[in-house]
């Protein structure tokens, strides 16, 4: 049965199908595979999938739900195709990004020298929200701030990725992209294994080296925990599943103490010595004698800890910095000031709404612009001008207006689309794609990534929260025919 005969790619870019409605050739065996499918199989195949994501507790939960409910994070079980060509460029920028992110991490909270060159504006940096002034002169083990990164990519109409932003606190997701390749594998077996797809499962390993690589000098085998909020946080499945994965214990705030200007885990056997945390709290929450007062998340102490190199977090408090999304406007230029390199892949063109001249085209513009509060995520603080009201536009003019350093402006990207199954059967919907990328003795980007997609017809929103889900990524090794990535 042919599942795509009535497949329209409407004018986007699609990640499998050609404008003129034949599959791309990197993408051409999956799509005979789906086509040699009934419509009742591939259902019957989609419905199993959901249930051994409920069987298996892979689950998240909404902020802002009464009820408390755990829900699966939808899966759509035609994947999104990387031919390898493509997956080369992909893996040089990102490897690129993440070293520029991370010398300048480092210089903002030591030598400023990006400041007093006037490469990015003192006063962007210094007033955001994400700058913790607690961190000055903080070093950690072989300069790395950043071992673990998510970046948020997304291609235009034209095919080309950009950088949508950059996840350096605690970046969530990788959970979906592991449990989604193992049901996928069983999902559609035959053209997974004629494919040559590249492999995600060794992720764990890599992580483990990765915080291994970042102990405090004179480790020769340290002990790592994950510390986790605890089981009301949206992604606990997340922290114990990594736990698990790396054989190493899941920890609470209340399970570590901190004496003798160390760091210690409470066990049925006494105090055991702590090196690495891979810590899944926000800065706010992690030392209550440094940062927020009250949280009851963190560990007092922990943070004195760190500046004195007994023990290493990973990520670094601090590295927010990087996140804020105005300064995000300024990473190609970061990239070019610590490495002299030009970006290999671009950022999404982006407007200062503190910049007088840059904040007047956005308001009159808001029909047609993207607009972000500069630390939030999740799709709130967001509006999206072409499917806006007036009364919302107006509302967003208040708002930038009486906090222009809080807002930033992109033009509407046409986002790529890949085939989804829906309930007429097959439709394109919305994608992004979330890589991830590793930092300890050298950069590691795994093959692979978050697909997300807007499971809502014509969305643009691809969160969990909003009606989003995901898909496998299948990355195709060297010898996979391909072809041109753009044909």
């Amino acid at each position: 049965m042919e599942n795509f005969k009535d497949y329209e790619t409407e004018g986007f870019y699609d990640e499998l199908i050609a404008p003129d409605g034949t599959p791309r050739l990197a993408s051409k065996l999956l799509v005979d595979r789906i086509n040699g499918l009934t419509a009742k199989d591939l259902r019957r195949r989609q419905k199993a999938a959901e249930r051994a994501l409920y069987q298996q507790g892979i689950t998240f939960s909404v902020k802002g739900d009464r009820k408390g409910t755990e829900k699966i994070f939808p899966f759509d079980i035609i994947p999104r195709i990387v031919p390898s060509k493509e997956w080369t460029t992909i893996e040089s920028g990102l490897s690129q990004r993440v070293r520029a992110l991370n010398l300048f991490i480092h210089d903002v909270y030591n030598d400023q020298k990006i400041l007093k060159d006037k490469v990015i504006p003192e006063s962007l940096v210094l007033s955001s929200e994400c700058y913790l002034p607690q961190c000055k002169g903080l070093s950690p083990r072989n300069g790395t701030w950043i071992q673990i990164t998510g970046s948020d990519l997304v291609r235009d109409t034209d095919g080309t990725y950009y950088v949508l932003e950059d996840n350096l606190r605690c970046p969530s997701g990788i959970s979906y992209v592991l449990q989604n390749r193992a049901i996928q594998k069983r999902t559609l077996p035959r053209a997974f294994g004629e494919m040559n797809v590249r492999p995600v499962s060794n992720y764990g390993n890599q992580l483990y080296e990765t915080l291994q690589d970042c102990a405090p000098e004179g480790v020769e085998e340290p002990n790592v925990v994950v510390l986790t909020p605890g089981i009301y946080n949206s992604a606990y499945y997340e922290h114990s599943y990594l736990a698990q994965q790396m054989g190493v214990p899941l920890a609470q705030g209340s399970d570590l103490v901190v004496f003798d200007e160390r760091v210690w885990l409470r066990t049925t056997r006494g105090f055991e010595k702590v090196d690495v945390i891979y810590r899944r709290i926000d800065d706010a929450f992690l030392d209550p004698t440094v940062f927020q007062e009250d949280s009851l998340l963190g560990v007092p102490g922990i943070f004195e800890c760190c500046r004195k190199g007994t023990v290493t977090l990973a990520n670094a408090p601090g590295t927010g910095i990087a996140d804020d999304k105005a300064v995000y406007a300024y990473v190609p230029q970061i990239i070019k000031y610590y490495l002299g390199e030009e970006p290999v892949i671009p950022n999404v063109p982006t407007f200062i709404c503190e910049d007088e001249k840059q904040r007047k085209h956005v308001l009159a513009n808001l029909k047609t612009l993207v607009v972000k509060a500069v630390n939030l995520s999740g799709g709130s603080g967001m509006l999206i001008g072409p499917s806006s009201t007036e009364q919302e536009r107006k509302e967003f003019a208040a708002l930038i207006e009486a906090n222009p350093r809080s807002y930033i402006a992109q033009p509407t990207l046409s986002l790529s689309r890949c085939p989804t199954l829906v309930a007429d059967g097959i439709e394109g919907r919305h994608v992004d794609f979330r890589p991830y990328v590793l930092y300890g003795k050298s950069v590691f980007v795994l093959p692979g990534g978050l697909t997300r997609v807007a499971l809502t017809k014509g969305s643009l929103i691809v969160n969990s929260s909003r009606n989003g889900g995901s898909k496998d990524t299948w990355v195709l090794g060297d010898d996979t025919l391909q072809g041109d990535d753009h044909a």
